[in-house]
């Protein structure tokens, strides 16, 4: 039995993994093979796992812990996806807060399942929002030092830097940044890219197609300070229910929960990681994000429908407190229906703030 190719696509909260992750399947799919996606989350309820499965596709989700932290379900997933729809092709995206994955999941992979994966080079993508002022020492980054270690561990054991959202850069913002991570990360190939648009994708393709000795770079990393930095995000996962007597505009309501969050999110000064919410009813979908507490509110995936009524999920990886989290959700979701009729109804929430990392394996040694 051939192996499977395995690529993996790191990066931080909000670098836009996901919108990567449908391209490179949608390519891959065109090149007639079969493709199994698995996403990652500390909980269940993940975006996009729902928005990923909305697009059509393929996919596994590893709720609970990191790929690092729960190996063996990572590799129990694959094997089911390989059960059900026998793809030649897997794409992960492991947590946006996890480093170390060269020595936990990459090395893991190699040197115990080699004659089951064939993996590609790892492809770490930069968030330009926070990496330029994370790289520039700016105290102002937006997070602690101890999370802003672990935005740049990422980058230290990439194969491929990949500058994402080039699209919301100028050109001198862009070779400015390029030229940072050169000198810091000095050997590391350096790609730019807008996943959205296109830009540089073939270039992406060209570089997680070689096959090679890749996951080589030695890496130490303190778990204390990794574990801080961690810990300092609130978690949080909620599904709820809408409905309106009216039909209303689910891209605007999607939009309009984005935008509020983001603004009480800037009244008690807390930043934000990321902020996903994904609106799916009948057959529609759609997808608003935040990536960072200085970036507008955009909407990543237009349903283009009216709706009366809807399944909501939303995801929120901010500086805060779990409890004032939770609190700020709920009432941001039920303050954007009611100015438009509908109500909401929380299934479940689950917040909390990740624990320390342990992984299954830690190989330090690269393969040989």
């Amino acid at each position: 039995m051939s192996s499977i190719r395995f690529v993996m696509l790191g990066g931080f909260l909000g670098a836009g993994k996901t919108t990567t992750i449908a391209r490179l399947a949608r390519h891959y799919q065109q090149q007639g093979l079969k493709v199994g996606i698995v996403t990652n989350d500390q909980a269940t309820d993940l975006v996009d796992t729902n928005s990923l499965r909305a697009q059509g596709f393929d996919v596994g989700e590893v709720p609970g812990a990191c790929f690092c932290c729960n190996f063996h379900k990572l590799t129990e997933t694959v094997g089911e996806l390989e059960m059900s729809a026998r793809p030649d092709l897997i794409l992960a995206e492991p947590v946006g807060s996890c480093t170390d994955l060269v020595a936990t999941v990459v090395r893991p992979l190699q040197q115990l399942y080699g004659a089951t994966f064939d993996v590609a080079p790892y492809a770490v993508l930069l968030k330009p929002s926070h990496g330029s002022r994370i790289l520039r020492g700016e105290s102002k980054g937006g997070f602690s030092p101890q999370a802003a270690y672990i935005f740049t561990k990422q980058l230290e054991e990439a194969d491929l830097i990949v500058i994402n959202r080039v699209d919301e850069l100028s050109p001198a913002e862009t070779d400015e940044l390029a030229a940072m991570l050169a000198e810091r990360y000095a050997g590391t190939p350096i790609l730019r890219l807008s996943a959205k648009a296109g830009t540089g994708f073939a270039g992406l393709v060209e570089v997680l197609d070689q096959r090679g000795r890749f996951g080589q770079r030695l890496m130490d990393v303190d778990y204390d300070t990794y574990a801080i930095g961690e810990a300092e995000l609130g978690w949080l996962n909620s599904s709820l229910e809408i409905d309106a007597s009216e039909p209303l505009d689910l891209d605007a309501l999607l939009v309009d929960i984005i935008t509020r969050l983001r603004d009480r999110l800037a009244t008690i000064e807390a930043e934000t990681a990321h902020l996903k919410v994904i609106g799916m009813a009948e057959g529609l979908y759609g997808v608003a994000n935040l990536v960072s507490s200085f970036s507008p509110p955009e909407l990543s995936l237009a349903s283009r429908g009216q709706i009366r009524a809807a399944q909501l999920v939303v995801n929120a990886r901010v500086a805060t407190s779990p409890e004032t989290l939770t609190e700020l959700v709920e009432q941001t979701v039920a303050e954007a229906c009611a100015a438009r009729g509908a109500r909401a109804k929380i299934q479940q929430t689950q917040s909390f703030r990740p624990g320390r990392p342990v992984p299954t394996h830690r190989i330090l040694e690269p393969t040989t």
